[in-house]
């Protein structure tokens, strides 16, 4: 969320972020300056109705010490506290109304962000390795995981619905593999420490990292008694707000965690899009990585947590480019945001299979994260960033299509045969 002071103060560069962003500001501010304007009138007229107030009060106690009628100075107390009830309510009204406003204003853009009207304005940083080459024509991982016995999706529809998996054997195996893998190369190699969250979240936390008011929809809702909790979209939820209405130890930052979660989303609005395969799930497993930063160090973090989420794709031998997000295409929340896209050979396409970000304080002021700079007495927002690193099931269907051999197996990159106890996963006999 945005700072109220700033957005007043800032009105026409939050006017043309929004804009940047594809958006009409007034559909997003509506009545914004009108109403912070009436709720600061507001405010004002009840500081001048409380000192009149006060006056009033001190007058009647003279004139009740020295035995003059109070009378009219006592109605007129009396008047003014209804008056002030009015102000006051009137200066509350308002604020709630500001703050539905906040609450519903987009992250704005970075500087270093490419402006665009579309995904295809996103700029490309740079690119690792080359395509695999084939003598065969390369399947897509539907094909591949029902020929390989590895992955059910009949099943998962049965006992589920769709956008459901089901993983078999070594398919299964790999799913685990990759998990730890990333778990053990995030913690050993890249400092980053392990925490294992819970699955459901209150709504305090959807909040705090910006799922709500406004993606409810794109949530699983779970009615809990008198309050609702909900499953993770992502393991950001939890692992973020771990330190919700807390001071962080400035000595400490940054502060680096890794976690592995289920993720459940209902893609609310997504239905006709990705429909073959596992590309696009109701509930997925992923490695996300999450960070707190000092203001003045956080891009160097989003830099740094970026090339993490990359080295699991070098190790894993994966053809891979990195892009900047545009204006038009990054997330509510986000002020700068790379996607790193994997190529898939049986499908022949770039996909998404991670979104590394800097949110600045947006997150931090929702949640209230601070800390107390050195030397200092006020306590400041920290940065917070997260990326995944990396989507597992995305990275299980990059394997398949990548590795696949012409005998209808798949080769296990090198790094992984430890954690699967194999080198391949073999064809089966026909």
């Amino acid at each position: 969320m945005l700072d109220l002071n700033f957005v007043r103060d800032n009105l026409p560069l939050v006017e043309e972020k929004l804009r940047q962003r594809g958006m009409n500001p007034a559909d997003v501010l509506k009545d914004f300056h009108a109403l912070d304007t009436e709720r600061r009138q507001a405010i004002t007229q009840n500081e001048t109705l409380q000192a009149r107030r006060n006056r009033a009060s001190e007058e009647i106690a003279k004139l009740k010490k020295s035995g003059q009628d109070a009378t009219a100075l006592i109605q007129e107390t009396k008047d003014l506290r209804e008056q002030i009830q009015t102000s006051e309510k009137k200066a509350a009204d308002a604020e709630v109304r500001l703050r539905e406003i906040l609450t519903a204003i987009p992250n704005l853009p970075h500087a270093s962000v490419p402006v665009g009207t579309s995904a295809e304005q996103n700029v490309e940083a740079r690119r690792w390795g080359s395509p695999p080459q084939f003598d065969f024509k390369p399947k897509p991982h539907w094909e591949l995981g029902e020929e390989l016995g590895v992955l059910d999706l009949e099943r998962a529809a049965k006992i589920s619905g769709a956008r459901f998996a089901v993983y078999w054997a070594l398919g299964a195996r790999l799913e685990r593999a990759l998990s730890n893998f990333m778990l053990d190369l995030h913690t050993r190699d890249h400092g980053y420490t392990e925490v294992l969250p819970p699955y459901m979240v209150n709504s305090e936390s959807m909040y705090g990292t910006g799922q709500l008011p406004k993606f409810a929809s794109d949530l699983f809702r779970v009615p809990h008694g008198e309050k609702d909790l909900w499953l993770i979209p992502t393991a950001e939820v939890p692992v973020t707000n771990l330190y919700r209405d807390e001071v962080l130890d400035a000595a400490g930052l940054p502060i680096s965690l890794t976690a592995y979660t289920p993720c459940f989303r209902s893609e609310a609005g997504s239905y006709g899009k990705d429909v073959r395969g596992i590309i696009r799930q109701h509930q997925f497993q992923k490695v996300e990585l999450v960070k707190f930063a000092r203001p003045e160090n956080s891009y160097d973090e989003l830099e740094e947590l970026t090339r993490n989420a990359e080295a699991v794709l070098q190790q894993l031998g994966l053809h891979y480019r990195v892009m900047t997000l545009c204006t038009a295409d990054m997330g509510f929340s986000s002020a700068k945001t790379y996607d790193i896209e994997v190529w898939l050979p049986g499908q022949g396409l770039f996909r998404e299979i991670s979104s590394c970000s800097n949110f600045e304080a947006f997150q931090a002021r929702r949640a209230n994260i601070r800390y107390r700079p050195e030397g200092k007495n006020k306590t400041e927002l920290v940065h917070t960033l997260n990326g995944s690193a990396l989507a597992v099931g995305r990275t299980w269907v990059a394997i398949l299509e990548n590795y696949q051999q012409a005998d209808g197996s798949i080769r296990i990159p090198e790094a992984l045969q430890p954690y699967m106890g194999a080198d391949k996963i073999p064809a089966r006999s026909t």
